[in-house]
Order: structure tokens, then sequence, then C-alpha cells
């Protein structure tokens, strides 16, 4: 299982985009890593991968559906799943990540439908429209969250006027709890995030408006702090650590760090501090050893403090887009095909490596990477593109 790396679901196990592999390469080769293989037929898409027991996981739309994938570590298709119809609309194709639990997978489409999948073969164990069921609405450029898995539930945001996030029982697809509405805030793009403070164990997201966090044993609604952008596009994972949360938007909108008060079952949030310059858009930014890291709407890579909120550096790197981190080192990837290994510290953002990935996928190259058992993992449209990333 060493060789093969241990990446579930989006964003890592521990759902903070940093893997803890040791042994990559420090620089890369004139033209990239070495590429051990390519796989074609996954679909087109914004999926990122999951790999566990020696699957990869990922999802795509062929032809009119929305399709899982899963793929030896060699790339061979093993299975592929119908998953609920394609998104054809407004930048075409998948946005969650199929998450593996066990000898199961969880996936959650554009326009709703959640399945669970047996891993072995792709077999349909149950499935449900959360949209239909929970009365809330796709938004504009469709779902985009991976689910969560905690314990025995599988966590959602179908937002609305009745609900914000539920949680089901991941072996029947029951509903276990929902929370209240969210001032009736309906659904965004971002990925929820599992965290414990001071006894309380909650789930955080966004919603179109706002940044909420529920209790993850009972669904209760703790708090719900504000975070409008244009467009309602609030994308970017929430950031937990040390009592606070870390949010970013697009189109100028920018950063807040918020700070948690708990006092037994209740919760208060308030501004910490707020960063206009880094609007991230959908890449996500990484925490890392007091400091944030992520990419603007535009074209540039910043770091922010995270005590602080002050902007440590504004430069341009590969050009705007999403990341990992390993080793100290991040993993930038521009939206245009180009990728770039850079110290992740305070002091600068020089691009010690670059190279492009090849030019078979259509559309923006929005896709995470991922660096997992010693390897980087690429996925641009219908092409999957594999990375051997030992130290030699």
């Amino acid at each position: 299982a060493e060789a093969a790396g241990y990446w579930p679901r989006f964003h890592g196990p521990n759902q903070d985009n940093i893997s803890t592999e040791t042994g990559l390469l420090e620089q890369w080769p004139e033209g990239g890593p070495p590429l051990l293989w390519t796989a074609e037929g996954i679909g087109e898409g914004f999926a990122s991968v999951a790999i566990d027991q020696g699957r990869i996981l990922t999802a795509g739309n062929i032809e009119e559906d929305m399709v899982v994938t899963c793929l030896d570590l060699d790339g061979n298709i093993l299975w592929q799943t119908k998953a609920g119809e394609a998104w054809t609309v407004n930048f075409p194709g998948s946005r969650g990540t199929p998450v593996i639990d066990g000898d199961r997978v969880y996936f959650e489409g554009p326009s709703g439908y959640l399945a669970c999948l047996k891993l072995e073969n792709g077999e349909t164990i149950w499935s449900v429209n959360i949209i239909e069921k929970f009365g809330g609405k796709v938004p504009k450029w469709a779902l985009a969250e991976s689910v969560l898995i905690d314990g025995n539930k599988v966590i959602c945001t179908p937002g609305g006027p009745n609900t914000c996030v539920v949680a089901l029982d991941k072996m029947t697809g029951e509903v276990v709890w929902q929370s209240e509405s969210a001032d009736g805030d309906e659904a965004s793009y971002a990925t929820p995030v599992l965290v414990e403070y001071q006894g309380l164990r909650m789930v955080l997201t966004m919603t179109a408006k706002a940044v909420v966090g529920v209790d993850a044993d009972t669904g209760h609604l703790l708090f719900r702090h504000p975070h409008e952008t244009k467009y309602d596009v609030n994308a970017a994972m929430p950031i937990f650590h040390d009592g606070k949360v870390f949010v970013s938007t697009g189109y100028g909108t920018g950063s807040q760090l918020i700070k948690l008060t708990v006092d037994g079952k209740n919760v208060t949030a308030e501004q910490v501090w707020e960063n206009k310059e880094l609007d991230n858009h959908h890449g996500g930014v990484i925490l890392y050893e007091g400091y944030l890291y992520g990419a603007d709407s535009k074209r540039a890579w910043l770091c922010l403090d995270w005590e602080t909120g002050e902007t440590k550096y504004k430069e341009n790197g590969v050009g705007k887009g999403s990341a990992t981190l390993a080793e100290g080192l991040l993993y930038t990837f521009s939206e245009n095909r180009k990728l770039g290994i850079v110290k992740a510290t305070p002091d600068g953002h020089t691009v010690i490596s670059e190279f492009e990935i090849p030019s078979g996928g259509s559309g923006k190259s929005w896709a995470h990477p991922v660096v997992c058992g010693k390897r980087l993992y690429i996925r641009h449209g219908n092409y999957l593109y594999v990375y051997d990333n030992a130290k030699k």
C-alpha cells in the first residue's frame, strides 16, 4: 500500500492538501519529471483524483452521462459507472472528486445526484438526488463539493429554504440529520471540512453568501458569518486552525479570518482580519507553518501571515491556478497547463522548475494536482497524466 499511496479524498486524508510523503524530487529535469503513463477516456471535467487500495477514482462527462471511472495504478480502466446526467453548460464536466471509504466510493455530481458505489466493481448500492430531496437549487456553475465522510455519515450541502447541510447514513442513504436553513442561503461550490474545537465537532462549509458551521453530531446550525461575493462564487474550502476559520473568494472580495468562541453548544463568530489582495477563485489555499499560500483571481500567487493577514509576497509564478504541498514545496498548477514547484516560504515565490503538460485536454486545467505514492497526478479534461516524482 505504501507504493500506492493514500489520498482517499479531495485534498487528502486530513483535508489540508498537504502530502506527508518524503523522498520526492527537489527539482525537475528539463520538460518535467518522467511521464509514467497517460490514461484517456475518463470524460470531460475538473474532478481531481482519489487514491486508495491501489485504485484511482475520478469522474467526468461521457456523452450525456456523468461517469465515475476507476483505474489501477498502471492506468488501466477497471470500471466505469454512470452517476447522473452530464453537466453540459457553463464549463461542461465534473467538479467534485469521488471519495474512497473502505470498500465503497461516494460521489456527488454537478446536479445533486449522490451515489454510493462498490469499489470493487462500480455497482451502485444506493443513490439520491439531494437537490430534489431537500428542495435546494443547483447553482449556476453546478454543485462542486466533494462529499465528507464522518463515521457512519456522508455529509453534503443542498442548501436552500429548508436546510443547509445534511447527513445521510452512508450504508443506506437514509437521512441522519439535516441542519436548519442558513437564512435561506443556497448552496455554493465549496467542499465541507470536519473540525474539532473545545469539545465540539463541527462541519464547516461555504454557502452562496456565508461561511457556516453545523454540529457534526446533530446538524444544529452553530453559526453563519457573512462572506458575500460577486456571482455567489464561494468555492475554496474553509481552513480551520487554532479556533479560527479562513475563507477566501474571488472577484476582488478577498479573504477574511474569523475567530470562533465556543460556549458549550453555542458558537459566536467574529472577524479578526481581512485581506482584499488574496481573492482566491477556486484553486484553493494551503496553510503551512503559519502562512497561507494561494493564487488570486487574476494571475498572482500570494503568501499571507495567518495571525495578521499581512501580505508577505505577491508574485506571478506560473499564473492563476491550484496547488498542493509536499516536503515543503508548493506544486503550483496554472489553469493553462503549466506546473511549477516553489519553496513554501514567506520570503518569496521562486519557481525552481516548471514544465507544461501535454495539450490533449480541452478547457482550462482546473483540476487540483495530487502528489501521492511518489507520483504526481495531473488531470486535464479527458486525460490523466501520471509522473514519476521520486528522488532517484
